[in-house]
């Protein structure tokens, strides 16, 4: 393919022929120099001078194979990918918890280590959490943080481009932060930070409930949900990182404020409490009056926020999550009165990544910008840029 390309840039060449190269090593398999040449198209002696810069680099190894002793002439070479030059970091920055995954280049996974937060943390001492939960996980995997390639984190809030968040009343002290320039000295490599329900929607999407699906809305289904949406497998941030936020609603003239939403004694329920919003849903489940129509009270909410999103992208897919995932009864219910609030019915789904799933998504996001940096026309290197 590009060895027909004549004049030009020759290092320029040289960079489009180790990217090819590259995409067909990625998967990890051990392939012969014979396959490399078939699979790429291009010629043995380049893919040859290719494979022995990517070994130099690190990206690449030789691998010892059994020899066939009935088999004449020279030996094939065996080549792989070393998915162990580099790791990914993916982090969730949660209201109740610290959640950290940390992946091999191939997105095998090396360690996870997670740690419970209180919800009245303030920024630095939450900040303090997520790096002490960041460096045991590289203790215990035996990896350098000079190893890491990219760090993507996630976080609830509206989040800008710059990594600042914008607005985030989940946690004291994190609206306002410049959270990308925070992490961003304590790492060589990329830091993304990130939506959680965006993260949500992208690890569904990777390898959870909504894999083959383009068009998704994951919702971070809690008193004051939010959502994330893939617009033909695409996230879609919208302009300044709001999109989704469908929990702001109920200040366009709504009555059923979150605090009050599952509230069965007509004093506000902190959104935050879990413990006191579980007993509630516990309660409906076995049948007293009271919580049922609390529980009424929140689904026709939810619905109302979810249909003002599926009219406005009609996707294919919406992906329940967040705690109300627990809820043995909320998907017909949510089913039925889409079906009758919207034009078209999605499907609906339950989340299937469970509590692991903004820290997927991160991960996931993580080793996209590793592609970027493995196939780009700029020379590989076996370490962060």
């Amino acid at each position: 393919m590009t060895d027909r390309l004549t004049g030009g840039d020759s290092s320029l060449l040289r960079r489009i022929n180790a990217a090819v190269t590259l995409r067909a090593l990625r998967d990890g398999q051990a392939v012969t120099l014979t396959q490399l040449v078939g699979d790429t198209g291009l010629s043995r002696p380049t893919v040859e001078g290719v494979i022995e810069g990517l070994m130099e680099s690190g990206l690449v190894a030789e691998v010892e194979q059994a020899q066939d002793n009935g088999r004449r002439g020279r030996p094939a070479r065996w080549f792989r990918f070393r998915a162990e030059a580099g790791h990914v970091l993916g982090v969730e920055i949660g209201v109740h918890d610290i959640r950290v995954t940390l992946a091999d280049l191939a997105g095998g996974i090396v360690g996870t280590h997670a740690k419970h937060a209180s919800e009245t943390l303030d920024a630095e001492e939450r900040l303090g959490l997520m790096r002490t939960a960041v460096a045991e996980v590289l203790r215990k995997a035996g990896v350098s943080r000079d190893s890491l390639w990219a760090v993507v984190v996630g976080t609830p809030g509206i989040v800008d481009g710059d990594g600042t968040v914008r607005l985030s009343t989940a946690m004291p002290g994190w609206t306002g932060l410049d959270l990308g320039a925070r992490l961003r000295r304590s790492f060589r490599c990329p830091v993304v930070i990130e939506n959680d329900a965006n993260l949500a929607a992208i690890a569904e999407h990777w390898t959870g409930a909504a894999v083959g699906k383009g068009d998704v809305v994951f919702v971070m289904a809690g008193l004051s949900p939010g959502a994330g949406s893939l617009i033909n497998g695409r996230l879609h941030r919208g302009y300044g990182g709001a999109a989704g936020e469908i929990g702001a609603l109920h200040l366009l003239g709504q009555e059923a404020f979150p605090e009050r939403l599952l509230s069965t004694t007509g004093k506000p329920l902190d959104p935050l409490d879990e413990a006191a919003v579980a007993r509630v849903l516990r309660l409906a489940r076995e049948g007293d009056e009271v919580a049922q129509v609390a529980m009424d009270r929140f689904l026709r909410r939810l619905v109302h926020d979810v249909a003002a999103l599926v009219l406005a992208l009609d996707p294919q897919l919406v992906v329940v999550g967040g705690w109300a995932a627990g809820l043995g009864g909320v998907l017909e219910p949510l089913r039925e009165r889409l079906a009758q609030f919207t034009l078209r019915a999605p499907e609906v789904a339950l989340a299937a990544l469970g509590t692991e799933v903004v820290s997927t998504g991160a991960l996931r996001v993580a080793l996209d910008h590793v592609e970027e940096q493995l196939f780009a026309v700029d020379p590989p290197t076996a370490g962060p840029r």
